[in-house]
């Protein structure tokens, strides 16, 4: 019996272990916060619609109001049909979908530059740059004599 509890609780243990290390994975995190702001973001602009711009669209076409809008149903138990709220829901998608293209828009232009400026080139470690050098000497003490190679010389005379 104690055998299987400690089976158990092995696999649970590796469980829960892939899970904390799933939830701490940035992509999740990452996630999670752009839920939470887009959810409030969400919540701004359908205050926007609905206290600002539906009022304002409703004075203009003869002080409708939006929210009552609607076709009750004859048969039945004469349900109502309240497409007035699907507008206004509907204006208020196509107002937090162009506020997020924008957003993603601003976004792409700005990763764009940061992919167009030149990278610098990798600086050589030191042992290559040595070993360089002393290349460069040999094929000058060989006769072969490169600019290179009369640069290193130059430099390495004025060091000493």
């Amino acid at each position: 019996m104690a055998n299987k509890d400690n089976n158990l609780l092995k696999k649970t243990g590796g469980f829960f272990t892939e899970f904390k290390e799933f939830i701490a994975r940035g992509n999740v995190i990452d996630l999670a916060v752009g839920m939470i702001i887009g959810s409030a973001f969400t919540a701004i602009v359908k205050s926007l619609v609905d206290d600002i711009f539906m009022p304002f669209i409703g004075m203009i076409m003869a002080g409708i109001n939006f929210t009552t809008l609607g076709v009750t149903v004859p048969w039945g138990n004469k349900p109502f049909i309240a497409f007035g709220n699907f507008i206004q829901n509907t204006i208020t998608f196509l107002i937090t979908a162009f506020c997020i293209f924008l957003l993603v828009k601003a976004v792409n232009k700005f990763k764009r530059k940061k992919e167009e400026a030149p990278a610098e080139p990798p600086k050589k470690p030191d042992d290559v740059v040595l070993l360089e050098e002393i290349r460069d000497l040999l094929k000058a003490q060989n006769g072969i004599v490169s600019e290179e190679a009369k640069e290193a010389v130059a430099a390495i005379a004025i060091e000493e």
